[in-house]
């Protein structure tokens, strides 16, 4: 059944992508999470689409506040991670650049906290675990505690991954805990344990992109090419058969069909089209208040040219 369904894959992708005119497989690494948005670069892999155009591509779960040093050492060339963290990158002296969007969170990411907080102004002196300064998940504190008249320094950070920080909060630990899909959806089905207080649906400021090193993008043009165009056949895919991908992409973070639809539903992925609209303008204006923030929260020291930091050529 599944070779039937990758062959039929690949069909779909031989008429949606222009076939990459390499001689031979091109080598990559990407370094990723088990997040939900980033699950259809695990689609193009199993499906075969990779392989159709061209590349040899091996996908590593790698904690977000490494995968940076992963592409410093060399062991990746690329990553997915949300925008603001290209910006922590390139700050810190790791060259990478976006060459396309991944997705938006629509109420996938966001804080939960205990039944008696009312209000995330009730959240000073509260203790709260996110991932390390850095990450995703603390600069969304960050920004949900500032546009609530806070700062990180009003609470208590208890540095903990999305998953561990959601299997703590709902076994009894810490007030409060900033996590992301599927992790959230596990706290959705604990109410005893506490609430979602907010989510990106209040405060859209989490969108993902996938990026390489200029290394890598220059002297692989064509494969880089490649990667974004298997992107889409991957969304391509998720559209005709919604069924069996979701079936792929749950298996690889251990979740049936069903219950990978239910953490997909909260976050959309961005097609070719929509990736143009991002870079033609909501790109640069979230980069530059990302920036702001980041610096005044001391993640960064200076902000990098917000102009280098993608590379659209391979959208086209």
């Amino acid at each position: 059944m599944k070779a039937r369904w990758v062959i039929a894959a690949l069909a779909l992708a031989s008429q949606t992508i222009p076939v990459a005119a390499m001689a031979q497989e091109t080598r990559v690494a990407v370094g990723i999470s088990g997040w939900t948005g980033f699950a259809p670069l695990t689609l193009a892999k199993e499906a075969g689409i990779f392989k159709k155009n061209g590349l040899d591509v091996t996908i590593r779960k790698i904690p977000q506040a490494s995968r940076h040093l992963a592409i410093a050492s060399g062991d990746i060339q690329c990553a997915a991670t949300t925008v603001e963290t290209w910006i922590v990158w390139n700050a810190s002296g790791i060259a990478t650049k976006q060459i396309f969007q991944l997705d938006k969170s629509y109420g996938a990411d966001g804080m939960v906290v205990r039944n008696d907080i009312k209000s995330i102004a009730d959240m000073k002196g509260k203790k709260v675990a996110a991932s390390a300064p850095g990450t995703a998940p603390y600069f969304t504190l960050a920004w949900f505690l500032k546009k609530n008249g806070l700062s990180v320094k009003d609470v208590t950070v208890v540095n903990m991954e999305p998953g561990p920080a959601a299997q703590a909060f709902i076994a009894g630990q810490n007030d409060a805990a900033m996590t992301y899909e599927p992790y959230l959806s596990a706290v959705r089905a604990a109410p005893q344990a506490g609430k979602i207080i907010a989510t990106t649906l209040d405060y859209p400021m989490v969108m993902d992109t996938f990026g390489c090193t200029p290394k890598f993008l220059d002297e692989n043009p064509k494969a880089a090419k490649a990667l974004a165009d298997s992107y889409f056949a991957a969304l391509e895919l998720i559209a005709s058969d919604q069924t069996k991908a979701y079936e792929i992409m749950g298996a690889d973070v251990k979740q049936s069909a069903e219950q990978f639809g239910n953490s997909a539903k909260y976050l959309r992925w961005q097609d070719r089209a929509a990736n143009k609209k991002f870079f033609a303008g909501e790109f640069q204006t979230f980069s530059k208040e990302a920036a702001a923030l980041l610096l005044e929260i001391g993640i960064i020291k200076q902000t990098p040219d917000i102009a280098t930091l993608a590379d659209t050529r391979f959208l086209q």
